[in-house]
């Protein structure tokens, strides 16, 4: 995406950001329905939503349509951290790893550094993520037990005072494991599905190309990284009582699943997660691909050549 007179790296990390919180605000309504529904039957409880449209009428029903956009500071600072993160990381170490002659990586390359692009931006983007999955979980507890957040920075300073700074970052591994299969499907994959589509049907680099590129990774990446989203949402979520925790790890979390839910739940909340990933997904690459565009025409004045 950039060479020697590309794009500086703190601006990739900026471009990285803005492009998610960009994609955020279009899909904030899907991610709270994909969390409610991940929650709904935790506790060896009923599940509370038969199917996403079910949880989107109840939630409408009983909260208002402004409860769907519940968290979305939480949501716009993740992505500020995470995504940022993530994509400017893997950013430049695509930019490292080109070839001698400019050509991209091979598709090994790019899942491993999409991979390592993971590990770095989940560390960083966790505390939000939790501040997130809380207050999107907030509206389906009885009156009595919410948690009643204002904003992120209330979630945050709360979250440090009443449970301790380490919970920050409760549910880092599986945090960690959802972005290392997320990163290494989603980065990987799209930077492989522009090389083919590119080549198989000739397409020109431009919206059309991202969109189709960025649906194909959608569509693996939500096949892939569910089980892992779902355990480390449950973990986020839960409460300690009287010292003990409804669940031991993610690992426990996939086995009471299983045993108490069937295999099929760990799909739970698959359609409002794909419709959430699957634009937020070409709505950050759409939008970061015209920011890098843009900027090697109005500041470097020449075409951007090759990608990422």
């Amino acid at each position: 995406m950039a060479g020697e007179q590309g794009i500086p790296n703190s601006l990739k990390f900026a471009f990285g950001a803005g492009a998610g919180m960009l994609g955020t605000c279009f899909v904030q309504p899907l991610d709270l329905i994909k969390n409610r529904m991940q929650l709904s039957g935790a506790g060896g409880k009923a599940s509370e939503y038969r199917n996403t449209f079910h949880a989107f009428s109840s939630i409408l029903k009983s909260e208002g349509i402004f409860a769907l956009y519940n968290g979305l500071s939480a949501g716009l600072l993740r992505q500020f951290t995470y995504t940022g993160t993530r994509l400017g990381v893997y950013t430049y170490l695509f930019d490292m790893m080109k070839k001698p002659d400019g050509s991209p990586p091979g598709f090994a390359q790019k899942v491993a550094i999409g991979m390592g692009a993971g590990i770095c931006g989940a560390f960083v983007g966790t505390p939000a993520e939790i501040s997130l999955i809380r207050m999107t979980a907030d509206g389906r507890l009885p009156a009595n037990e919410r948690r009643n957040y204002k904003n992120v920075f209330d979630a945050l300073f709360r979250i440090v005072r009443e449970e301790g700074v380490m919970t920050l970052w409760r549910g880092a591994t599986p945090t960690i494991g959802r972005a290392v299969a997320v990163n290494g499907a989603q980065l990987g994959t799209y930077s492989q599905a522009k090389e083919m589509y590119t080549k198989a049907f000739n397409l020109r680099d431009g919206i059309l190309l991202h969109f189709v590129s960025s649906m194909t990774s959608g569509l693996i990446t939500t096949i892939v990284s569910m089980p892992i989203d779902i355990a480390k949402t449950r973990v986020q979520n839960m409460r300690i009582v009287d010292g003990v925790a409804e669940y031991k790890g993610p690992v426990d979390v996939i086995m009471k699943i299983l045993r108490n839910e069937g295999v099929f739940a760990l799909w739970k909340g698959f359609t409002p997660y794909f419709f959430r990933l699957g634009p937020h997904t070409v709505l950050t690459f759409v939008f970061l691909e015209q920011m890098n565009t843009a900027y090697y025409k109005y500041v470097l004045g020449k075409k951007k050549s090759g990608g990422f």
